[in-house]
């Protein structure tokens, strides 16, 4: 491989450095792109050359499949992979092989699969179920598990005792470990102080903590004991959490006093309210309370229970276990239920398709109030692994210390995290060698800073990860199995099926995406919304007959089996990973001073990335639009009534917004009129 010593000089090589470099390239004894590429990965390059010389010589060796809109891959799969993997020992005891056969046996055979699924995770029955799937009553109300009671925290523990199922970090202390037994008991003494508080199996309880040893322990002996857990993300405004009380009606909830973070301290018990009839348990940041106690109020140690024992209570496998919130296309959130069998599907895709084993460690920065939450609980605790915690903010260096320091195996993100790692070169000189894989989701991924993420493990792939709360887990995301490219998706979820539908209902290689159900864990109801009318209503059915489900998602199809995703096409967007509707920041912004009407589009920026919020609006009469002081306005609304994560990039004004015959606003039409004025 020819490449002169000034291209590599370019890339802030010393000229001793590029010759010695240049000669390596010369003596690779290897053809063909993929060939040379796995040499390079493998033998020449390392964290500590410029990513620019990664990015060079990958650019350059698959130049070709590059300027064609092939994939080229960055990572492949070895022996560890192809032989000792979930879904390898899968392939060799279905005779299959390849991920192909292995998904299409999975939809044709949805019942034996899920069983499978099921065996391999050592999900554990009070009372075994007598069918696996009843489709009587039609695909969009299956029944799972008929005839079964369980209680899914059980299948958490299992006979685990010195097994480690929390290493965590607090401040700036040393790295700590919880063993399953000690979280056991602590999940324990949780759900026994609601027994003896008088909560009863069914009864809603709210958790509004940061992601914390004590939170999972409440998440757990909530359910334990039989009871509901209603998550609601710390970063929530004091009226985005009124309102998910409101429509879910707790007997509890358990909340930090404040939280610090940047050196700040933000409050949260506070957000509750003198007024707010809810009693509350209140839980310390540090060793003492910030805060003062409204009446009726108690501490975290008056109420765990001196009762270690766990009696988990059995439950029928479509009761709830947890609500969580996702906005949707209108303004008020969407309460959905997970069930029993919900963590089935977060814990499958974990152990299938992001490879989870038995001693890993796990690391998702996230929190309860957000899918990702429940899902790092189950996928790392079913999976016999250890789940990695830190209150160091994610985009810090001292958060990529902590996932060294941890020996984190599986490191969860969203793409956004990436971006800001590599700005401010948060992993130089950190070891990550021990990252087995990464994961994406939440966002659009740039594949440049997939590519950096990648080299910065010494090459380990990223599985980009595709999903939603209404479905406990992806639809589409990677596999071990197969090449990784960076920014890609590899393959649909094992046992699930879904469609690419054109604006007519005809199969495309670039479309909407429609489910095709059943499939476990996709959501049956809503707590606060008719399901049907959500995703199912006003759907044709499939080109072969196939009752179809809605989801929202733009998917482009590529050579080689690989995916692209393009955004949402309704009118939700994803703002830093967190799902929210348009409506919802619409209403809120039409109270600025001198506004008519209000669009709020989320526009994905040039090379990917986080998507930008960009606000449009008409103004009243002779009202002077001044673009930044409207700005400024209207991120004090969003601040103070929705959630201070939500950044808008820019203010624009029209003199009207285009809408349809239907009087629907036509986002498209804004975007590229945004993107338009851009270039």
């Amino acid at each position: 491989m020819d490449l002169p010593a000034a291209a590599l000089m370019d890339c802030g090589l010393s000229s001793d450095e590029a010759d010695r470099l240049t000669n390596t390239l010369k003596e690779i004894p290897v053809q063909g792109d993929a060939a040379v590429w796995q040499h390079l990965i493998t033998q020449v390059l390392t964290p500590e050359l410029p990513f620019s010389i990664h990015r060079l010589l990958y650019q350059r060796v698959f130049q070709q499949r590059i300027e064609q809109g092939i994939p080229a891959p960055a990572w492949f799969p070895g022996e560890q992979e192809l032989s000792h993997s979930h879904l390898a020992e899968w392939l060799r005891d279905l005779n299959l092989n390849d991920m192909d056969q292995l998904q299409d046996w999975s939809v044709q055979n949805r019942e034996v699969f899920t069983q499978k699924l099921i065996d391999s995770l050592g999900i554990q029955f009070r009372q075994q179920p007598q069918q696996v799937m009843n489709l009587s009553a039609g695909v969009e109300q299956v029944e799972w598990l008929n005839g079964a009671q369980l209680n899914i925290v059980e299948s958490c523990f299992r006979n685990k005792s010195e097994q480690t199922a929390i290493v965590f970090q607090t401040g700036t202390s040393e790295l700590q470990q919880l063993s399953y037994q000690a979280l056991k008991v602590l999940t324990a003494r949780v759900a026994n102080g609601l027994q003896e508080a008088g909560i009863q199996p069914g009864e809603r309880v709210a958790v509004m903590m940061p992601m914390t040893v004590e939170s999972v322990a409440l998440f757990l002996g909530i359910i334990a004991a039989g009871c509901v857990v209603v998550t609601i993300a710390d970063s929530f405004s004091a009226e985005e959490m009124r309102v998910r009380l409101q429509i879910t009606e707790p007997r509890l909830i358990f909340i930090q006093d404040v939280i610090s973070r940047n050196g700040k301290q933000l409050p949260l018990y506070a957000k509750l309210g003198q007024e707010n009839p809810l009693p509350a348990i209140v839980l310390p940041e540090r060793d003492s309370l910030q805060v003062s106690l409204r009446s009726g109020d108690r501490l975290w140690a008056e109420f765990l229970s001196d009762d270690q024992n766990l009696n988990w209570v059995a439950r029928n496998p479509h009761d709830e276990t947890t609500i969580l919130f996702s906005s949707g296309t209108t303004g008020s959130p969407k309460g959905i239920p997970w069930d029993q069998t919900t963590p089935i599907k977060a814990a499958g895709d974990g152990y299938l398709h992001h490879d989870i084993h038995a001693g890993d460690v796990v690391c998702w920065p996230t929190n309860l109030g957000w899918m990702m939450g429940p899902w790092l609980v189950y996928a790392s605790l079913i999976n016999d692994a250890t789940i990695a915690l830190t209150d160091a903010v994610p985009t810090s260096r001292a958060f990529c210390e902590f996932v060294q320091n941890a020996k984190v195996n599986m490191l969860g993100l969203v793409p956004s995290l990436v971006s800001a790692w590599r700005s401010q070169d948060c992993v130089a000189g950190l070891d990550w060698s021990q990252i087995k894989v990464f994961s994406s989701t939440g966002e659009c991924s740039n594949p440049d800073d997939m590519l950096w993420l990648m080299s910065r493990a010494g090459y380990r792939p990223v599985i980009e990860y595709c999903g939603g709360t209404e479905t406990g887990g992806g639809y589409i995301t990677g596999t071990v199995l197969k090449p990784g490219v960076p920014g890609l998706f590899s393959c649909p979820a094992v046992g699930f099926s879904w469609l690419l539908l054109d604006e007519a209902g005809q199969k495309t290689t670039n479309g909407e995406v429609f489910f095709a159900p059943p499939v476990i864990g996709l959501s049956t109801r809503l707590i606060n919304r008719d399901h049907h009318g959500v995703y199912f209503a006003d759907i044709p059915p499939g080109p072969d007959g196939e009752v179809l489900r809605r989801h929202g998602d733009q998917i482009e199809a590529l050579p080689g089996g690989y995916f692209r995703a393009h955004g949402r096409i309704d009118d939700a967007m994803n703002l830093g990973g967190i799902k929210v509707s348009s409506v919802q920041i619409e209403e809120l912004l039409a109270q600025a001073a001198g506004v008519r009407e209000v669009a709020a589009i989320a526009v994905p920026p040039a090379g990917g990335g986080p998507s930008l919020l960009v606000i449009f609006v008409v103004m009243q009469g002779e009202t002077e639009f001044t673009a930044d002081q409207l700005q400024q306005e209207m991120q004090q609304l969003i601040r103070s009534q929705l959630n201070p994560l939500f950044k808008i990039h820019a203010v624009r004004a029209v003199a009207q917004l285009p809408r349809t015959a239907s009087n629907k606003v036509m986002r498209r039409k804004l975007r590229d009129l945004y993107e338009g004025s851009e270039t």
